[in-house]
């Protein structure tokens, strides 16, 4: 089995309350909508992925609950390959309540359920070294480092010939660079939000400082390829040959749940393609900007036609 991405994070149900404003200490707002989505970082590109005509696959882990069956489901549905989901036999699958304001900007809390209870032998190290791109997202690892202790091991024994795509997101680079030096070594290309490559180079502020800073990540690390999400201000992409900012796409924001998630799936798909850096973040915004149009991480997501057309313009 040849797998052209497999995704290796969390696996949450989003429920996302669409609030008037989001409170702050001694703050009240109120509801004025409700939905339930599919999501987890790694997951979404993943279905990202998927739906752009790429084979691809997922390690994760689920309850034996109805939320569990939700996301197994769903990631069926979505032509990724499950073979590496476990199920478990106690304990809740993980689930995320977001709060929406209707400037679309979101605050979310993160109940791991079993995703932070991944262990080695879940793992299928032949198939995951038979795969092109194998992309890593964050877990909790508060109460139990199953998950992330397996990340580090798969990180050791996958084959050179795999690209590996890191997406750490805040609660791994929160931890520095003790932390992430063992998956900094190892990583091909490295998506970050600005806020993440402040936390890594905390003198930060302007944008010749995220070029100094992703300048040093490749040098400290070399890494092939750094990304760094701007948000509404677009991307900035760096690789050993090419470096450059490339503007958002102009559109209706809704709904930022999952938006970095959708840049990294258009990215990488460029990647698989053979693109380089340049087109590749080109794509990246434009699946972006698809997925914030929707509520939900994946409603947005384009398929590979509309992606075709946007590389014809």
């Amino acid at each position: 089995m040849n797998l052209d991405v497999i995704g290796f994070g969390a696996l949450n149900l989003d429920k996302l309350y669409h609030v008037n404003s989001i409170a702050r200490e001694d703050e009240e707002s109120y509801i004025q909508d409700y939905t339930e989505s599919c999501g987890g970082s790694a997951a979404n590109t993943v279905i990202g992925i998927s739906r752009l005509g790429n084979k691809t696959g997922f390690v994760g882990k689920v309850g034996a609950d109805p939320e569990g069956s939700l996301l197994l489901n769903n990631l069926q549905n979505e032509n990724v390959n499950t073979n590496m989901v476990q199920i478990a036999d106690t304990d809740r699958s993980g689930t995320v309540n977001g709060y929406i304001d209707e400037e679309g900007q979101r605050a979310l809390y993160v109940d791991p359920g079993v995703n932070d209870c991944i262990k080695l032998d879940d793992v299928d190290l032949e198939v995951l070294n038979s795969s092109k791109i194998l992309h890593l997202s964050s877990f909790v690892g508060k109460k139990y480092l199953d998950s992330i202790e397996t990340q580090k091991t798969v990180l050791k024994n996958v084959s050179n010939a795999v690209k590996v795509s890191l997406d750490p997101g805040r609660l791994y680079v929160e931890k520095g660079f003790e932390f992430m030096d063992q998956f900094l070594s190892r990583t091909d290309i490295l998506l970050l939000n600005l806020e993440e490559l402040k936390f890594l180079k905390t003198n930060l502020d302007t944008g010749d400082d995220v070029v100094k800073g992703c300048d040093e990540l490749h040098e400290e690390y070399s890494i092939d390829i750094m990304v760094v999400k701007l948000g509404s201000e677009g991307a900035y992409v760096s690789s050993n040959s090419k470096s450059e900012f490339i503007n958002a796409f102009e559109v209706k924001c809704v709904d930022t749940t999952g938006a970095g998630d959708a840049f990294n799936a258009g990215f990488l798909h460029s990647q698989l393609k053979g693109e380089d850096v340049l087109k590749s973040g080109l794509v990246g915004n434009f699946v972006a900007s698809n997925c914030v149009t929707e509520y939900g991480a994946t409603r947005g997501l384009p398929d590979i036609s509309k992606v075709e057309d946007i590389l014809k313009k």
